[in-house]
């Protein structure tokens, strides 16, 4: 169901949805998604490590009981399961927090899931700043761990269009994923950009030749709110949106780089070993040199953020469209 966010959020301000006031939201997308290819496809089985509500497995689970595994607060063993399904045809979903997946659950995803190359597929909710709840749930810090694991394609969706058109590619891919969920009310901004999810490729949105950014996740939305907002000053500015971290499509990172515009990296992430650094590598290393545009990034700081309501922690920390605005008018100025 798509829906419109109301100007005041029902749920605690430290778990709010990140939909703007005005913007069109869908429930639960990665629920219904994985439940739409589990009707195709029977070798499609869900887990939880006790969070299905909290991740929208509970959608998968009321539409396919028989196969979906309640696995307790037992990452480890949820990932070992997820490993020994796989070996038997089968393709696990297995759902949880990010920062209990990747801190806590790091060594199976490695040598269970990763060194044989399983198609299992691991989904993390609360990926960066998008809960208030402190340190102990805010993921800032998982692209970075992750992105030196061989074998891994790793997903930032942007949006609900982006989910629901990514997990089916993620079930068809031969070997693991780690997706950033969004979960609850997700709002729906890529439908009106004639997108298309394609794994390992980047899709340029909007055209600018002022300035160029690059996305990923929560961020594209941010992004494009924002370009739209600096419009009025009269800055032409385009928008890149890369929903794939690894692999990287260095094809279109190399063309959102070119043309001496500012380039403007944003993440919903520490600025350590994130999308900013893989982009400043793609641009040294794949492009075999050569002079590099005028780059800034926007990100988490390499700090531990605070607790509190989201939207205040999003203006704090940068990542609110009025934040992203701001920086891009400081630099341009």
């Amino acid at each position: 169901m798509t829906t419109t966010r109301s100007a005041r959020p029902k749920t605690s301000a430290m778990i709010a949805s990140i939909a703007e006031d005005g913007q069109r939201t869908t429930s639960a997308p990665f629920g219904h998604a994985l439940a739409a290819v589990a009707e195709q496809d029977a070798r499609v089985v869900g887990l939880s490590a006790d969070l299905a509500k909290y991740t929208d497995m509970h959608v998968f689970a009321a539409a396919h009981p028989d196969r979906f595994f309640q696995m307790g607060m037992a990452e480890a063993l949820m990932l070992g399961a997820a490993a020994g399904m796989a070996e038997t045809g089968l393709v696990p979903f297995a759902s949880t927090y990010s920062v209990f997946a990747t801190r806590r659950a790091y060594d199976f995803l490695c040598l269970d899931i990763a060194e044989p190359n399983l198609n299992v597929n691991v989904v993390g909710a609360l990926p960066g700043l998008t809960t208030g709840y402190g340190p102990s749930h805010q993921a800032t810090e998982d692209l970075a761990i992750l992105r030196g694991m061989p074998n891994l394609t790793i997903v930032d969706p942007c949006d609900a269009v982006d989910i629901e058109q990514a997990v089916p590619q993620l079930a068809a891919h031969p070997g693991p994923t780690y997706l950033r969920l969004l979960r609850g009310k997700v709002p729906r901004v890529l439908d009106e950009y004639d997108y298309r999810f394609q794994l390992g490729r980047a899709a340029e949105l909007r055209t600018g030749r002022d300035v160029s950014l690059i996305s990923t996740g929560l961020m594209t939305m941010r992004a494009l709110a924002a370009a739209e907002v600096l419009a009025a000053d009269g800055l032409d500015v385009g928008v890149t949106h890369v929903p794939t971290i690894k692999p990287l499509d260095h094809t279109a990172i190399s063309r959102a780089a070119s043309g001496g515009r500012l380039v403007v990296t944003l993440e919903n992430h520490t600025i350590v070993g994130g999308l900013a650094d893989a982009v400043v590598s793609s641009l040294v290393f794949e492009s075999g040199g050569g002079t590099l545009p005028p780059l800034r990034r926007i990100g988490l700081p390499d700090e531990f953020l605070k607790a509190g309501a989201l939207p205040t922690l999003h203006d704090r920390y940068g990542l609110s469209t009025r934040a992203v605005a701001e920086a891009i008018r400081g630099w341009m100025h």
